[in-house]
């Protein structure tokens, strides 16, 4: 038998999981579910695995910005809600947030809103605490951005009140915002091409507004030391390291050919740059400043010139705060006053304050959370999309770090706060196309795909696919038009592996249990081939869940439950004696034994199949016992008795609406 002797993942004494918070401004599509399924998954993973009360899963409604203020805005003028409030529509979808992720089987601590209840509280508190700390180490300062201004409605435009395209070059999104794309791509205003005012068709002009912003754009030797480190661990996604890396280039412009005779022309006026090598047949140029200020004033007379341009990613200054009514006020800093935060860096630490507002529901101690977000023996695990690496990584680790004092460290000393495990999924689409909300091919709502299958079902799905590293399709055939009547749906697939392998051998062990041994499970010595089988399958799982790597946990534990009915079907014999028949049935149990342990992360009715075995619910899914027998986990009340099945009872049923269609297919055969 093969031995396992790669050392086994260490594991942090607590963990704080958080999943990318929804806007408050609609309800939820599929792809909000399957990003947080995968974090509710890994969760429960690590409940088991270090400890129920070691582990803080949060999330909430992003409730504030300007999409929420916006859709609030348009929607009450068509007459199509009737809110009294933009907090009333916000708590309205929140509470629709809530009740989708629970109908689906994810388990928070807390799902708060930033706008809502006690998590508001100290969500304005922690803003006001962090915008001052950041202040008070030489961080935060002012600046004179660009921002548009729609002469006919006489009023300045918030980020979602803009359209255009994005400026940053090779990007492919539609949708250009004010400052950012819907592929979270950060650029300046003034670089937006082709910008257009929602409000009167027309294009805006541009002022200047005084704004805080985080001095970002000084970080990049703290943050290249940060990023070297979390490139040596086997559980970073290469990718993300290639991506994070882009905006640690020095400041770019690219300027197409046709425009290099009129850029000849003028170069002169620039401030001092590199041009890299231009050659008769490159369809553009790049020109490279040291600094961002020199790019600024470069663009500023290339749009003088009429010389179009995309820009480069870079570090830039970081928005804190804006003028926009609906967001958490902001201190009055540097003569600044009068401001809310800007909504994504006040997102960034609301997952903090979830924590606190769950910790203290708990009756713990008010700074219990630093217990989770500032120690060394802690990790905080961050699932988010792939176009928001911007976000949580450069700028939110910076901040972070820079809560230290003027001379931050990395790694962050015990006690301060501790710079997080970033997990993205790379992009999911639906039918093979990028879709939104917003856009013209508009993805299922959340709700809506559980007519249709159950929530185990999906998790599988989701679970099954390689998000990690690959960007991948959600095909439900109910919804697509070109399917084939006789084709197989593939959001029902890996969920095969409970409804028809899984269910079988339950069946099978629990009828013989129930026909030859009375429905008590005999006491038999378990086999230690069979023990290390088991031991391999848990220690290959672990590591595939310890490096998210979802995908290779779910192959894990198909081969292992198939090869369970395997075992059965090859070991048992009609006639054979009565002690063969103990000792293959409980084999086959602590089999299955494992199997739920495995499972439980991923499916809610794991627990089902235990409570019916007869295990005890406070330790069959610890993993202190995983490499025991089953019978040290089993409820000594049961008298070791099963509870009995019917013929062809389920554990983990086919939605209602599958079974009604086989139902008419063998109807018609």
């Amino acid at each position: 038998m093969e031995k396992f002797t790669r050392p086994r993942p260490e594991f942090p004494k607590r963990a704080v999981v958080t999943a990318g918070m929804p806007y408050g401004n609609k309800e939820l599509h599929f792809a909000h579910v399957g990003l947080v399924l995968r974090a509710d998954t890994f969760a429960q993973f690590l409940r088991d695995r270090i400890g129920k009360d070691n582990v803080v899963f949060v999330s909430g409604t992003d409730c504030y910005g300007s999409p929420a203020l916006e859709y609030f805005r348009a929607l009450s003028s068509k007459g199509e809600i009737h809110d009294k409030s933009v907090k009333d529509f916000v708590m309205r979808n929140h509470q629709s947030h809530a009740d989708t992720f629970k109908s689906f089987g994810v388990n928070f601590n807390l799902f708060g809103g930033s706008a809502l209840g006690r998590a508001s509280e100290l969500h304005n508190q922690l803003s006001a605490e962090f915008i001052n700390k950041l202040d008070q180490n030489g961080m935060v300062s002012t600046h004179q951005s660009w921002q548009f201004f729609d002469e006919e409605n006489n009023c300045l435009l918030n980020g979602r009140q803009v359209l255009g395209k994005c400026p940053i070059e090779g990007c492919t999104s539609e949708k250009g915002y004010a400052d950012e794309c819907d592929l979270g791509h950060q650029y300046l205003p003034q670089d937006l091409i082709d910008p257009v005012s929602t409000l009167s068709g027309k294009k805006p002009k541009l002022v200047k507004i005084e704004n805080l912003y985080f001095d970002l754009e000084k970080c990049g030797d703290i943050l290249n030391q940060w990023i070297n480190s979390i490139e040596k661990n086997s559980d970073t996604p290469s990718f993300m390291v290639k991506e994070l890396r882009e905006f640690f280039k020095k400041p770019e412009i690219y300027i197409k050919k046709e425009y290099f005779d009129s850029f000849d022309k003028i170069k002169d006026t620039l401030p001092h740059f590199v041009e890299l090598e231009r050659k008769p047949t490159t369809p553009s140029m790049t020109i490279v400043f040291e600094t961002l200020s020199e790019r600024e004033h470069a663009c500023e007379i290339l749009a003088e010139n009429g010389i179009r341009y995309r820009t480069g990613k870079t570090l830039t200054p970081f928005r804190l705060s804006g003028d926009i009514s609906w967001g958490v006020p902001c201190p009055t800093l540097h003569g600044v006053e009068n401001q809310t935060f800007y909504v994504w860096p006040e997102s960034l630490w609301a997952p903090i304050s979830f924590t606190k507002t769950y910790l203290e529901s708990i009756g713990k101690d008010e700074n219990e959370w630093k217990k989770y977000w500032c120690s060394q023996d802690s990790r905080v695990f961050q699932f988010m999309g792939e176009d928001n690496l911007y976000f949580y990584g450069p700028a939110q680790q910076a901040m972070w770090l820079y809560t230290q004092g003027k001379n931050p460290t990395y790694p962050a000393k015990d006690g301060c706060l501790q710079t997080t495990t970033l997990v993205p999924i790379k992009f999911l689409l639906y039918m093979n196309t990028i879709a939104s909300s917003s856009g013209q091919i508009k993805p299922p709502l959340a709700k809506k795909l559980l007519d249709y299958y159950t929530p185990d079902q999906f998790r599988m799905h989701f679970l099954a696919m390689n998000l990690g590293n690959n960007s991948a399709s959600f095909n439900p055939k109910p919804f697509n038009p070109n399917a084939k009547e006789d084709e197989i749906d593939p959001v029902v697939v890996e969920g095969n592996l409970l409804t028809n392998v899984y269910n079988r051998i339950l069946r099978t062990v629990f009828y013989s249990t129930q026909n030859e041994f009375n429905g008590i499970i005999p006491i038999s010595n378990i086999d230690n081939e069979v023990l290390e089988d088991c031991k391999k399958s848990i220690l290959n799982y672990e590591r595939f869940m310890y490096e998210r790597k979802f995908h290779q946990a779910f192959n894990t534990v198909d081969v292992f439950v198939r090869n369970i009915n395997k075992f059965w079907v090859k070991n048992f014999s009609n006639g054979m004696s009565k002690e063969d028949l103990e000792h293959l049935t409980a084999n086959t149990f602590q089999y299955i034994f494992v199997a739920n342990i495995l499972l439980h992360p991923m499916t809610k009715g794991s627990e089902k199949v235990a409570s019916y075995i007869g295990f005890d619910t406070q330790k069959c899914f610890d993993w202190e016992y995983i490499f025991g027998t089953f019978y040290d986990v089993m409820d000594k009340s049961r008298n070791m008795k099963l509870i009995f099945i019917k013929e062809k009872e389920d554990f983990f049923k086919r939605h209602q609406s599958q079974l009604d269609e086989m139902a008419r297919k063998n109807a018609q055969n």
